[in-house]
């Protein structure tokens, strides 16, 4: 029986895409992928029927999904991992309607892109041992209870999604919380080759975007974790050779 799979494919560098993901399009009958956002490198070469998904509606793409699965699997390819983001609940709801087999493939997120463009561990010992993830609201709205504000209380890290174009908005909601001071990252279009960084604080970061003239398309790191000087930081007991563990007597 064919399947509709769900694939991330990774924030943007073809080389990001996972091995399985690579099969999967490379023996699917249908591609059906976010045409705004996946780089079109990942298609090249392949055999499949591809469907631009940009202009479309739910009900356009569930039926060439259906189409698609008379004669081979679908593969619906969506940027960076489709766990964050990339509205695949209501498709596979509509999937469980029609009793459509699917599977879902993660890829790598625009999270750990940008996490490793700026080599940063965002979860450094002392520091913060907490990440969140999280969106602005905007069109999409956000629960009360997870509002930028009351998740920035935490001082954790925060990789902030889909918020670049209300920087703004987005720096005077974390300074309820973190000092001015404190690191802030963006990175736009991560693992592309036109991929840019700008490194700030809380301070200074909004003139540097505008300046910049980035609207979209870009992440947005937050904590103490991304300075490049950490002062106060504690060495992971794991390698630590006074720690003893299963495999180091």
């Amino acid at each position: 029986m064919y399947k509709v799979y769900f694939v991330g494919a990774g924030p943007g560098d073809p080389e990001l895409l996972t091995i399985k993901g690579r099969r999967l399009i490379d023996n699917a009958k249908m591609v059906i992928y976010a045409g705004s956002l996946v780089n079109p490198v990942i298609l090249n070469g392949i055999s499949a029927r591809i469907i631009d998904s940009a202009p479309l509606n739910l009900d356009q793409i569930i039926n060439f999904m259906v189409e698609g699965l008379a004669t081979g699997n679908v593969v619906r390819l969506h940027t960076g991992d489709p766990a964050f983001y990339s509205a695949i609940f209501e498709q596979i709801e509509r999937l469980k309607e029609l009793n459509i087999s699917y599977e879902v493939i993660p890829g790598v997120s625009s999270l750990g892109a940008s996490a490793a463009a700026v080599c940063a561990e965002l979860t450094v010992p002392g520091i913060s041992q907490t990440v969140i993830i999280t969106r602005m609201e905007g069109r999409t709205p956000v629960p009360a209870a997870e509002n930028i504000r009351g998740l920035a209380a935490h001082r954790a890290s925060m990789a902030i999604f889909l918020s670049i174009g209300m920087i703004e908005k987005l720096r005077d909601e974390l300074l309820f919380s973190y000092p001015s001071t404190t690191p802030i990252v963006i990175v736009e279009k991560a693992s592309w080759p036109e991929q840019r960084i700008i490194r700030g604080t809380l301070n200074d970061i909004v003139d540097m975007v505008n300046n910049a003239g980035i609207k979209k398309t870009a992440m947005v790191l937050v904590g103490s974790a991304l300075d490049n000087n950490i002062k106060d930081a504690q060495f992971s007991k794991l390698y630590d050779k006074n720690f003893k563990h299963e495999f180091r007597p």
